[in-house]
């Protein structure tokens, strides 16, 4: 008996968007670089927090001309994780199945997709509430030929100055960090 790569397995949760397949009233927010060398290939604006319908938006809406989604990694903290329900290892979308996982450590903030012809493309997760200019600010830059920001650096949360010994550095009144 042969089965198909993207068949399920009986151990593998399976989630399918709403309908299936993911309805995107509005084009997918994804800048991916050109001629990317820095740390980031680019970046993802979902519009909520999600993870079954928006990796289904994505896997749907992903250009064409980049490749194809086989599977996706993701930063935990990113997605809402409702109580009970298992993280999908797969989510059906109107393209197919995707496998997913999660990375170990938790604290990323991004989403590695593996596409079919191997390529992995790594894109920050800019937050479904991040204002309109911060969001395309981060996407701009994260897409950009000169960025080797990291997801962190891209979304300002490297910018806590710690002392050598990891300590928050203060100034000399006491009130925050140095710059």
């Amino acid at each position: 008996m042969t089965t198909s790569p993207h068949a399920p397995s009986p151990a593998a949760p399976v989630a399918s968007a709403p309908g299936g397949t993911a309805v995107a009233s509005q084009p997918l927010r994804l800048s991916i670089a050109e001629d990317p060398h820095g740390p980031v290939d680019g970046a993802w604006w979902p519009r909520s927090r999600d993870l079954v319908t928006e990796v289904a938006d994505l896997v749907d809406h992903f250009p064409v001309e980049v490749g194809r989604l086989d599977r996706l990694l993701f930063s935990r903290p990113d997605w809402d994780d409702p109580e009970g329900v298992a993280t999908p290892r797969r989510v059906r979308a109107a393209r197919g199945t995707v496998k997913t996982g999660s990375f170990p450590s938790d604290d990323t903030h991004l989403v590695v997709a593996k596409l079919a012809s191997g390529r992995r493309v790594r894109l920050v997760v800019v937050p479904p509430g991040t204002s309109e200019s911060e969001a395309r600010g981060v996407m701009t830059a994260a897409g950009g030929p000169d960025n080797h920001r990291t997801a962190r650096e891209l979304l300002g949360l490297d910018t806590d100055q710690r002392d050598d010994l990891g300590h928050q550095a203060w100034d000399d009144d006491g009130a925050g960090a140095t710059p």
